[in-house]
């Protein structure tokens, strides 16, 4: 039985960011079609103005942020260690049962560690916070699906990081995915080639024939309509035009930059394999225009529409 409204935890990110304000101005919109609770800090959000108050949201004010010295646009370690407390609520919150899905504003991974904590960015931190080692991140707009198997590393990490393991895990939670969450019955999906060409068949590098092309063979048994590897140009132009519902890219920036050239406007962030739906919008904290109402809210509503429709589908 579906639920009347789905229960959704927002949490402000960064305190000096544009978390906060794109927060505010999502409410509105999310509070049409969920139960939203707020978790951040309440003297923050005042600095941006006020919003319409709804019967269909609550705070959870963790009144961490100093409010003497406090200013938007700066970088500090106590914003960092504020915005993993709202996670930390958060995740307190679900284990309780009180809310169904968490939307995630934009943290700074520098503020993060100069709070002496080791984390690339949420995702990892929700991750191993909730044993989930199976997580992966998904990047999508309304042109695209990509699941990354390799997250924010230098890119001449990238190469060496490649391992079947950590390929099949992907593939393979994307496939899951995109049938639960996304309600595709025959899921089709296409797997990029890490080097220039997909190596041409080992000439310009060696993964494709050493790691993926084994991994996708083995896999095709299980997954009926997947394809690789392919030249990411090649993948990742067919999944345009619809002939895919996802493409696993090998690295960042082989997702980051068509999604935000085809549309960053409708762009979320997602972690697949969390034991709840888990959703971020596709910008991240942009201290420059922090506080000056600049901030555009769309993908953040993104994400939280998304949020509350894939755990609507879990219920189905």
């Amino acid at each position: 039985m579906i639920k009347s409204k789905i229960r959704v935890a927002i949490t402000m990110g960064d305190p000096s960011g544009i978390g906060p304000e794109v927060t505010l101005k999502t409410l509105p919109f999310a509070a049409e079609i969920a139960l939203v609770t707020v978790i951040g800090d309440s003297a923050v959000l005042a600095r941006l103005g006020r919003f319409k108050k709804s019967k269909n949201i609550s705070f959870r004010d963790l009144k961490n942020v100093a409010r003497g010295n406090f200013s938007f646009g700066k970088l500090k370690a106590e914003y960092g260690r504020a915005s993993l407390e709202y996670l930390e609520e958060a995740l307190r919150l679900m284990g309780a049962g009180e809310i169904d899905c968490l939307v995630t504003a934009p943290v700074s991974k520098e503020a993060i560690y100069k709070a002496g904590f080791k984390f690339n960015g949420q995702t990892e931190f929700l991750a191993w916070r909730t044993r989930a080692s199976g997580a992966v991140m998904m990047l999508l707009n309304r042109y695209f699906k990509f699941s990354l198997v390799t997250r924010h590393l230098p890119l001449n990490d990238v190469a060496r990081a490649l391992n079947k393991k950590e390929l099949t895990k992907v593939i393979s939670s994307t496939h899951e995915a995109l049938k639960k969450l996304f309600a595709f019955r025959h899921p089709r999906i296409a797997v990029c080639g890490l080097n220039p060409h997909a190596s041409d068949n080992g000439v310009i590098g060696k993964e494709e024939n050493s790691i993926i092309k084994p991994v996708v063979q083995k896999l095709k048994s299980s997954i009926g309509h997947l394809e690789g590897p392919l030249s990411s140009d090649v993948a990742i132009a067919r999944a345009y035009k619809k002939e895919y519902d996802a493409v696993i890219a090998m690295y960042h920036d082989q997702a980051l930059i068509p999604l935000k050239l085809s549309d960053a406007s409708s762009g979320v962030n997602m972690t697949l394999g969390l034991p709840f739906v888990r959703t971020s919008p596709l910008h991240g904290t942009a201290f420059d225009i922090a506080g000056k109402n600049l901030a555009d809210p769309h993908s953040m509503i993104e994400a939280v529409r998304l949020a509350v429709q894939c755990s609507k589908n879990l219920e189905t």
